[in-house]
């Protein structure tokens, strides 16, 4: 029984250690995708923001293009 009850405590030692290196390591590439730079482009420069929903439209509209809610300027 002594043996049965060691082989049991080092098993669940085992999966425990192999639990933690597992979270660990998904932690470290959730965080490098973070840093991550995006290959694409983001401007908000002649947009304006539409004060119901956020949606960025073009300076030259005068309705938000998603909601339909008229855009002041």
């Amino acid at each position: 029984m002594d043996d049965m009850l060691l082989f049991a405590i080092v098993a669940a030692a085992v999966i425990g250690l192999v639990a933690i290196l597992l979270i660990l390591r998904r932690q470290q590439s959730d965080e490098a995708e973070e840093t991550r730079e995006s290959p694409f482009a983001v401007s908000s420069e002649g947009m304006k923001r539409c004060p119901s929903c956020g949606v960025g439209n073009l300076v030259t509209d005068s309705t938000c293009s998603a909601c339909g809610k008229h855009l002041r300027g």
